[in-house]
């Protein structure tokens, strides 16, 4: 009998204990021995299905040795660190969905499991029920892998594809989300890009094999983005996302060899690439390897029961042989400004097209009614900048190729 605590029972510590009261046969059948959650730790006790397995004094699992895995759904960052930390000094394995606590203290805690020859495992944190760390560090192993992009926020694909379908207002579309319940009722760390930023980081680190600190990364939301440019970029053919992206970058592209960047940001996407096409609260994540080329993994990447399917498989990994625990350094050298990558730049301006071509030169008109909207020639965000100086600019977006 395989025994494992779980600390937190919101919604995806709920998932877990269900998961594995209902997969009981399937998971014992894989696993070669029974797996049964001991304790759960909460904060307040509440009546329910798994009332007299809960507890409120961490001690008790921390110093249980029946324990052999915890899984971590507090969320943040202070106790969650704390109690991690402890779990793994006391040679426990620890699984967890907290992609903050990842973006921010990873390095440092697998660093610690490695030392306790444990595991510390993550799958979870990024993309939900998606299956993708585990396929970037063990199926593209013989790829350098030099991008890692994609949709990694449920809530503001949910907003923007309500915006096009309908075309709702940001407001209006965050509203339909909140009482969807795609939304929380402080929806600041979705709609800012905070959420997506914290997960970049954590595929960023794993793709490059260094960390990227999260206060690095720019991180734009949604909030300020306007419908009349929804319906521009939707008439030309193209699709607002708001993608999050992590490069390598080297001589080839102008950097120094083993520079890299991160970033949050909308983009414009051409309606051809299947990303493009990726709605609602569904995630796409897409891996550039050197051998393989573009591969794209898509799911839910939210929710009480994906999420925990995957935290409950990583519990399955922690007591088997299965896999490597990832590891990166903790050297943050080499991180490069994204604003140096050259790309596309969508404007929309108040001004005509002669304004638009004394600026950029070469541009492609997307609409002129009053107002000017066009795709410029690649440049970098530092020259698209500087050279919409003398514009009276009302918006301006990435375009992704």
């Amino acid at each position: 009998m395989a025994e494992i605590a779980v600390m937190g029972l919101g919604t995806v510590g709920t998932g877990v204990v269900k998961i594995i009261s209902d997969n009981a046969g399937i998971i014992s059948k894989k696993l070669g021995e029974p797996l049964q959650v001991r304790t759960i730790l909460v904060r307040r006790f509440r009546d329910g299905p798994y009332r007299h397995l809960c507890t409120d004094d961490f001690s008790k699992i921390e110093n249980d040795p029946a324990i052999r895995v915890v899984v971590e759904t507090i969320g943040g960052v202070d106790a969650a660190y704390e109690y991690t930390r402890r779990c793994l000094e006391a040679g426990k394995h620890v699984v967890t969905a907290n992609k903050q606590l990842i973006a921010e203290r990873g390095c440092e805690l697998l660093e610690l499991a490695r030392k306790k020859n444990i595991k510390y495992l993550f799958e979870a944190s990024v993309g939900g029920g998606i299956p993708i760390l585990h396929p970037m560090l063990e199926c593209l192993a013989a790829n350098r892998i030099d991008e890692v992009y994609g949709i990694l926020n449920g809530t503001t694909n949910y907003i923007l594809t309500r915006m096009v379908r309908t075309g709702a207002f940001f407001s209006d579309a965050l509203r339909e989300a909140q009482r969807r319940g795609y939304a929380e009722a402080d929806p600041t760390a979705d709609v800012d890009g905070i959420d997506a930023g914290r997960k970049i980081c954590v595929l960023g680190d794993l793709a490059f094999g260094h960390q990227i600190d999260p206060e690095s990364v720019p991180m734009e939301g949604i909030s300020k983005l306007s419908l009349r440019d929804v319906k521009i970029a939707n008439r030309a053919g193209y699709r607002i996302k708001l993608l999050g992206r992590a490069l390598r970058l080297g001589p080839e592209n102008g950097f120094e060899s083993g520079s890299r960047t991160a970033y949050v940001a909308p983009h414009l996407i051409p309606e051809s690439m299947p990303i493009a096409n990726v709605e609602d609260v569904f995630n796409a994540i897409v891996v550039r390897g050197n051998a393989v080329g573009e591969v794209m993994f898509y799911g839910r990447g939210a929710g009480e029961m994906p999420t925990a399917s995957a935290c409950v498989s990583d519990v399955m990994e922690c007591l088997s042989s299965w896999g490597e625990a990832p590891l990166w350094s903790p050297d943050v050298s080499g991180f490069e400004n994204p604003l140096k990558l050259r790309c596309r730049h969508y404007f929309r301006i108040e001004g005509s097209l002669t304004d638009a071509a004394m600026a950029f030169g070469q541009v492609e008109v997307l609409s002129e009614d009053g107002e000017t909207a066009f795709l410029t020639e690649p440049v970098t965000g530092l020259d698209a900048k500087k050279r919409a100086e003398k514009l009276n600019v009302l918006s301006c977006l990435r375009v992704l190729s």
